[in-house]
């Protein structure tokens, strides 16, 4: 049977919109670090390079390249944990400098890819589809633990709103924001949904 991440793992990327705690096992991913305004053009090279690695996986078995316990499923979505840079961060006044921000992108890769494959998949991958980009690339085991996180529903500048829910949340039970480093899961597809309509996975570490 396939696995589609949208049926056999709500809990981790179909949450409510209410905070909820989570704890996040261990998993893999394709990951691009970089700085800058995701709304400039070159942003979207980032995300181009990693999907390009992840369905390279996700067609292994038709190239006849398919690791030992390869399975179908459907290409989870695109993440980000976001910070700001060593200059954004000294000069923050409490106003978001969008061209300040310092992000790592990725995409979550099933059990089955192992460092050798993936190391395989990103050679592959830089004869056939050269980008510069792809030198930047890393595959990483990432283990977030205990979170918060909520279902965000509308524009990304509104997000500010629901983190404050969050935070609320953790003093209500007792919960301790780690940073203000935090994560963001997207579930809609920014060229074809609406700002009002946008789902967005947002997550962070608690102790």
């Amino acid at each position: 049977m396939k696995h589609e991440w949208k049926k056999q793992e709500k809990e981790l990327y179909l949450p409510k919109g209410e905070p909820t705690v989570v704890s996040l096992p261990k998993m893999s991913f394709f990951t691009v670090e970089g700085e800058g305004n995701p709304n400039d053009e070159a942003f979207g090279e980032y995300i181009q390079v990693l999907y390009s690695l992840s369905y390279a996986v996700r067609m292994s078995r038709k190239a006849g390249i398919e690791p030992a316990g390869y399975f179908e499923y459907t290409v989870y979505p695109l993440e980000g944990v976001w910070s700001l840079t060593k200059k954004g961060i000294a000069e923050y006044d409490g106003s978001l400098d969008k061209d300040e921000l310092a992000f790592e992108l990725m995409i979550r890769q099933p059990d089955f890819v192992r460092p050798d494959f993936a190391g395989e998949i990103l050679e592959r991958t830089k004869k056939k589809k050269p980008h510069p980009l792809l030198d930047k690339v890393e595959f990483k085991s990432i283990e977030e633990g205990r979170c918060v996180q909520m279902m965000h529903l509308g524009p990304y500048d509104d997000e500010p709103a629901s983190f404050g829910r969050m935070e609320a949340f953790c003093r209500d039970e007792g919960l301790t924001r780690k940073s203000k480093v935090h994560r963001e899961i997207y579930i809609s597809d920014v060229r074809r949904t609406a700002p009002e309509k946008l789902k967005t996975v947002l997550r962070f570490k608690v102790e």
